[in-house]
Order: C-alpha cells, then sequence, then structure tokens
C-alpha cells in the first residue's frame, strides 16, 4: 500500500505557511496527513489525533461562542456550536487551507475521489488542529481555529438549529411521529469507532450518517434525509 503523491520540504513549507504556524516535529504534520489506507507500521494514520483534534476544536469553539454572546442561553449556543463542529465547517476549512494535495492516500482512495470526500477534509483538518496543538500547546492551535472559524461564527447572526432540531420541526409540522434513529454498525478500533446510524420518518426513505460519535453519526444521517427531502436550510 502506497501513499499517492509525492512529498517534499516545500510541501510542509506551503501548508505551514497557509497555517500560520513553523512545527518544530514535522513528523507530527505528516503524520496528520496520512489517512488510514496509506498508513504503514512505521507511519500510523491519523485517526488518534483525529480524536484529539476534534476535543481542542470543541474546547475552542466554546469559549469562542460563550464571549461572543454573552445573552445567549445555553440551547442557542449549543446550536452555534454544532454549525461549527460538523464535518461541513472542517471540510470548508481544510478547503480553504488546501489541504487536498497534501493527504497521503492510498492509490485506490485517491483514484477514487478520497481527495474531494468531505469526510476525509473534515477528519484531516481535525487531525492537523491536533498536529498544532501537540507540537506548540493550546495557544497556536486556538490562533488557528480562531482564524478560520471566526468568520462563520460571525456569519450567522441567529442561532443556526441542528440538522437534528430541523428535521423533528419538519416532521412535527406535517404531523409526523418523530424521526427514528437506529445505530446499525460499529466500526473501527476501540478507541476511534465509527458509528453508522440510519434515520427514518414514517412514509419517507430512510437515510444513513456516519460520524465519531454516536450524536455526531445522527446529524449526519438527519443531514443526509434533509438532503433526501430537500428541505430549505
Amino acid at each position: 500500500m502506497t501513499a499517492a503523491g509525492p512529498r517534499d520540504d516545500n510541501d510542509d513549507n506551503n501548508l505551514s505557511s497557509r497555517l500560520g504556524y513553523r512545527f518544530i516535529d514535522p513528523g507530527l504534520l505528516e503524520r496528520a496527513l496520512t489517512h488510514s489506507s496509506a498508513s504503514t507500521p512505521s507511519q500510523p494514520s491519523n485517526e488518534r489525533m483525529e480524536f484529539l483534534g476534534d476535543r481542542v476544536l470543541g474546547l475552542v469553539l466554546a469559549r469562542m461562542l460563550f464571549d461572543a454572546f454573552r445573552n445567549e442561553a445555553e440551547g442557542q449556543l449549543g446550536y452555534r456550536f454544532t454549525a461549527l463542529a460538523q464535518r461541513g465547517a472542517l471540510a470548508r476549512v481544510a478547503e480553504e487551507l488546501d489541504l487536498a494535495p497534501h493527504i497521503m492516500l492510498s492509490e485506490g482512495e485517491a483514484t477514487s475521489g478520497g481527495r474531494e470526500n468531505p469526510a476525509i477534509l473534515a477528519d484531516t483538518m481535525e487531525a492537523v488542529i491536533a498536529a498544532v496543538y501537540l507540537d506548540g500547546g493550546l495557544t497556536p492551535a486556538e490562533d488557528l481555529v480562531r482564524r478560520f472559524w471566526r468568520p462563520m461564527m460571525d456569519a450567522d447572526h441567529a442561532p443556526p438549529k441542528d440538522a437534528k432540531t430541523l428535521l423533528q420541526e419538519w416532521a412535527q409540522g406535517r404531523g409526523l411521529d418523530l424521526p427514528n434513529y437506529t445505530e446499525t454498525a460499529r466500526t473501527g478500533p476501540d478507541h476511534a469507532p465509527i458509528f453508522t446510524i440510519e434515520v427514518a420518518v414514517a412514509g419517507y426513505p430512510p437515510a444513513v450518517g456516519e460520524g465519531a460519535s454516536k450524536r455526531g453519526a445522527e446529524q449526519a444521517a438527519a443531514e443526509a434525509l434533509l438532503d433526501l427531502l430537500e428541505v430549505e436550510r
């Protein structure tokens, strides 16, 4: 299994420049960019770093929202948090940073469109946040998150509703039963499981979502069903 696309020091330097951070240990960045399809015994995948990066991102976003919206209740802050921490937001930042060419994938994964896969982009972005945190501590990681997530936070003047809430309101508005969420699969190692959730609303085809937590998978499934139903958001 080989990684698709050569890497050199200029690649890392250009990415570091866009990140606004110079790594003391460049190996951390290399690991953050290594997808499981391209991992080897000497170069582990970025899955453990995804786990850490997700938590670092969550902490920084929570503090940003806590400081910026002082008059909002917990529920309103929760809507904002979910919107900023979801896969779409992470993939958007990954695209801004042009991460795709730097991700190490197997030839098969690259050929099948892995560099355009929002899930891979989002997971890699989490791992990159973790790499900055491990190399330099919370301050540079926080600077990175604030620089790229602040514009998205400022753009939402009203608290956005998460996909599960929108789907529930859509069903209730039509007199339908509440959406039913079912775990259909759990894969991956114990320290980094991937959950697969199916959501169904009576009378409509179901949709499936995946995530590193049940809550995340449920949100992904709800979003997929909203897309299928062509519900405006």
